[in-house]
């Protein structure tokens, strides 16, 4: 099959588009044809991870397709069915961690890249039916992802106040939307003044410039939840918008990974500080019924045919996108 694959030099420049053989098939197993698949920042790190003495992998984890073959003991899903890939491997219950074994679709597995994927059948979910296979494939990692963070971990009710850093990738705009749909009021910030206007039309009440005074675009006014996934950059701009008492939530590291931050401020502020990444399968179905429930579409920025793999990674690496980034195949 086609694929876009990691191999040899631990870089990104060991990625290649080409032939790989397709995974065999097991019991309990199911093979997809992908029709699109979903980037993520993820797809930027993991080439850094496999090692160069390893066989070829398939990256990428979010994709959709229709079912080509099931095997024996799979009686959920049959051929011709439309799915989406869930790929949270091992992560069933909601629960306060991942259980040991936790992986995520493409790494140290084969991934969504390619024309094919085989993986178990619990891996599958019915592709929503309000959304195209350009949505459908690049929904599942970064929404579930935003669902935990906002409403597992953050607790969000109707009538916070949230702030969001970097609103303006896949998890920054499904925070946007998700937060926006549960009754809270949403701020946002970004270094473009375009992206910004974009997500007032998402619905933002307010989005501000990351690199100007957050006191001053605020007014002065605290809110009740940030979530946090830029890192060190923005950390400790993020703890001083939050009001006595409350949360912030993290669950990325984009611009660094390693914070200082004044303790003795955070105890006496009584802040909550809570550590999130992806989600459940239980999440992930929660999930599916509130975009359903209500009509929530991920943002799109724009698709590339796999052989153009070279122009979607630069335009990820860049922070070019506003919304998701897709293949098709």
């Amino acid at each position: 099959m086609k694929a876009v694959y990691h191999q040899g030099k631990q870089s990104l420049e060991g990625v290649k588009y080409g032939e790989v053989e397709i995974d065999e098939m097991g019991e309990g197993d199911v093979k997809v044809r992908l029709k699109t698949a979903g980037l993520n920042h993820r797809d930027l790190f993991i080439p850094g991870r496999h090692a160069e003495d390893d066989p070829a992998l398939v990256l990428g984890s979010d994709g959709a397709g229709v079912i080509e073959e099931v095997g024996s003991g799979v009686s959920d899903v049959k051929v011709g069915d439309e799915v989406i890939i869930n790929p949270a491997l091992g992560w069933r219950k909601n629960d306060a961690a991942p259980p040991e074994g936790f992986e995520i679709v493409g790494f140290p597995f084969n991934g969504t890249f390619a024309e094919f994927i085989v993986l178990p059948a619990e891996n599958v979910l019915p592709k929503p039916g309000h959304l195209n296979w350009e949505e459908a494939g690049v929904l599942a990692l970064s929404a579930m992802t935003a669902y935990r963070a906002l409403f597992t971990r953050a607790k969000v009710e109707s009538g916070m106040t949230v702030l969001i850093p970097g609103a303006t990738g896949g998890a920054g705009t499904f925070l946007l939307e998700f937060a926006k749909a549960a009754g809270a009021k949403v701020y946002v910030t970004s270094r473009s003044e375009e992206k910004r206007e974009a997500a007032l039309e998402l619905g933002a009440d307010k989005a501000i410039d990351s690199e100007g005074d957050w006191d001053e675009a605020l007014d002065g006014e605290k809110v009740d939840i940030v979530i946090e996934s830029v890192g060190a950059v923005t950390f400790n701009k993020s703890v001083d918008q939050l009001k006595k008492g409350g949360t912030l939530v993290a669950f990325g590291a984009s611009a660094g990974d390693t914070v200082d931050f004044n303790l003795r401020k955070f105890f006496y502020g009584q802040y909550n500080l809570l550590g999130s990444t992806m989600a459940s399968t239980e999440e992930l179905e929660e999930m599916l019924e509130f975009i359903e429930k209500h009509d929530i579409k991920p943002v799109m920025d724009k698709s590339y045919p796999l052989d153009e793999y070279e122009a979607a990674f630069e335009r990820l690496d860049k922070a070019g996108m506003m919304g998701k980034i897709a293949f098709t195949m």
